[in-house]
């Protein structure tokens, strides 16, 4: 992995792509700039060394067509606010005006293109769209950790067409994530949570072998409960993975003993649950937690994945979590700062 002190960026165009994936209010607004933040140290450090730096970023998910609603032009205050300096706005990243627009760019300047998935050929990864979006500029600089694992044309493909390097968010990231995953310190305890065990299957697997003890909530445990022959009744269930999922049942493995109920649905891990689950984060000196434990952003079934925040955030183990849903416990439960790494990346 390249990192930005191996290049030199005086009068160069950087095309640097970031995750501005942020969640808006009901009349527009950003309603966190946590992602906008994240990015603000990459862009200063290309700034300060003389880059003429040209944003790329998505917003959620038009599907390869303009959606009016999904435009940048009502960030670009909050992004040049958080940023602390004059972000100019393309509003088309191919063709010739924007080619203008970058030439026109002095040292130091910022110029962020609209939504880079309004094209098809981006979550296509198009090797051609790719090769247009690399002739914009003389480097890449990948800072979306949270988009890093979809092989998509300004995430992948540009990086065939021109000298490229990690940012610093994404730099620090893969260190942190590299250190829980191949040198944690014993006993390592993971936290899966979530609501379909399909797509974290593969994390699941991938961790059963690190970790010591792994613990499930959520409606992913639901499956796993069934294939271990608990009567869930209506429960949102995976019932073409239950034969599956028995593979993965173990000593390692725990599901939750009690459950919270609402119309026959389980919505939360119970409190004797929460206190097993609490007793095991004690003994661990490396944690992972990817997903809450419960349908929490209600609070009648919230009680699970906050008491499993206090736990981590008491336990004194060296803690990385990931995943927008597990963030917002984490800061619903005001531990936040007891956390170790918070990770940007998502399910990534």
């Amino acid at each position: 992995m390249k990192t930005l002190d191996q290049f030199s960026f005086q009068n160069k165009i950087v095309l640097l792509r970031v995750d501005f994936n942020v969640p808006l209010n009901a009349d527009g607004s950003v309603a966190d700039t946590a992602r906008i933040q994240e990015t603000k140290p990459t862009i200063q450090y290309l700034r300060e060394h003389g880059a003429k730096i040209v944003i790329m970023a998505h917003f959620g998910r038009p599907k390869g067509k303009v959606n009016e609603t999904m435009r940048f032009k009502p960030i670009i205050a909050t992004v040049a606010e958080v940023l602390g300096c004059p972000v100019q706005y393309a509003p088309d990243p191919i063709g010739p005006t924007v080619q203008e627009q970058i030439k026109q760019l002095q040292s130091g300047e910022v110029l962020l293109l609209e939504n880079i998935r309004f094209y098809p050929g981006e979550e296509a990864n198009d090797p051609a769209f790719a090769q247009q979006l690399a002739g914009l500029g003389d480097f890449y600089v990948n800072d979306a950790f949270g988009a890093a694992h979809r092989a998509h044309a300004s995430t992948a493909g540009i990086a065939a067409y021109l000298p490229h390097a990690a940012g610093l968010l994404m730099q620090r990231e893969v260190e942190e994530l590299s250190k829980v995953l191949t040198t944690p310190e014993h006993p390592v305890v993971a936290i899966i949570g979530g609501s379909k065990i399909s797509t974290k299957l593969a994390l699941i697997q991938n961790l059963l072998p690190k970790v010591d003890k792994l613990l499930l909530g959520g409606a992913l445990a639901n499956t796993l409960m069934l294939a271990n022959g608990y009567d869930v009744k209506q429960s949102l269930v995976e019932r073409d993975l239950v034969d599956m999922v028995k593979g993965l049942l173990s000593d390692k493995l725990l599901l939750p003993s009690d459950v919270v109920w609402g119309e026959d649905r389980i919505l939360d891990i119970g409190p004797q649950t929460v206190a097993i689950y609490a007793a095991v984060i004690k003994t661990a000196k490396t944690i992972i937690w990817n997903g809450p434990l419960g349908m929490f952003e209600q609070s009648a079934y919230a009680a699970g994945t906050l008491g499993i925040a206090q736990a981590v955030a008491a336990s004194g183990a060296y803690s990385v979590l990931g995943g927008g849903e597990t963030v917002s416990a984490v800061h619903q439960a005001g531990v936040q700062d007891h956390i170790s790494f918070i990770s940007t990346g998502g399910g990534a």
